[in-house]
């Protein structure tokens, strides 16, 4: 579990926010610039990957609150991003569900299977199971290719057809099935294979 995902909206805007502290070797450097620069000093690797590791969970939850605010769908670049910002580097294959209300919201997000590099066992008894423990209506599948290529395989076509047909057994609605590779994203909707 992410670290940062635990802390408040307030908690993460401070330590955004708070400035960089120097180490002891660097403040006993004379030749560093005074306290009247902008930066004191440069701040390590470390520092910066903790400050963008903040800015990055600060964005995924307005990304999410966006989603919670209208239909999904109507704003497709917001799921998009926030796809990007969760999956586009990991090294392995996660299978998620975007729970929706009966006007599209979001409700919740749900990580269903996590796999290895090139695949991850989904079951549809677990993902119907989860849509009726949240009372989905509809819902977005989407999952990650650590390839980097989006083109789904024909497991992934059939395993979004046998989703299909179980979750309309129970009135939930498949809106759209997204393939995460890097920065690129495929919509099974927009190919026409839903």
């Amino acid at each position: 579990m992410n670290p940062l995902s635990a802390l408040s909206r307030t908690d993460l805007a401070r330590a955004l926010v708070a400035p960089f502290h120097p180490s002891i070797a660097d403040s006993a450097n004379p030749a560093l610039p005074t306290s009247s620069d902008v930066l004191p000093y440069a701040p390590s690797d470390a520092e910066v990957s903790h400050k963008l590791a903040v800015a990055r969970e600060l964005w995924l939850r307005q990304l999410a609150a966006d989603m919670r605010s209208g239909p999904i769908m109507d704003c497709p670049g917001v799921v998009c991003d926030w796809l990007r910002l969760r999956y586009a580097r990991l090294e392995h294959e996660m299978f998620l569900v975007l729970h929706l209300d009966v006007r599209h919201r979001l409700i919740d997000a749900e990580e269903v299977s996590r796999g290895t590099l090139t695949y991850a066992n989904v079951y549809p008894r677990e993902v119907v199971k989860s849509a009726l423990a949240h009372n989905s209506a509809a819902m977005v599948l989407a999952h990650n290719h650590p390839s980097g290529e989006p083109q789904p395989s024909q497991q992934d076509i059939l395993l979004t057809q046998r989703l299909q047909t179980a979750l309309a057994l129970v009135d939930v609605h498949v809106v759209d099935h997204f393939v995460v590779a890097g920065e690129k994203i495929l919509s099974f909707a927009e190919r026409g294979l839903l």
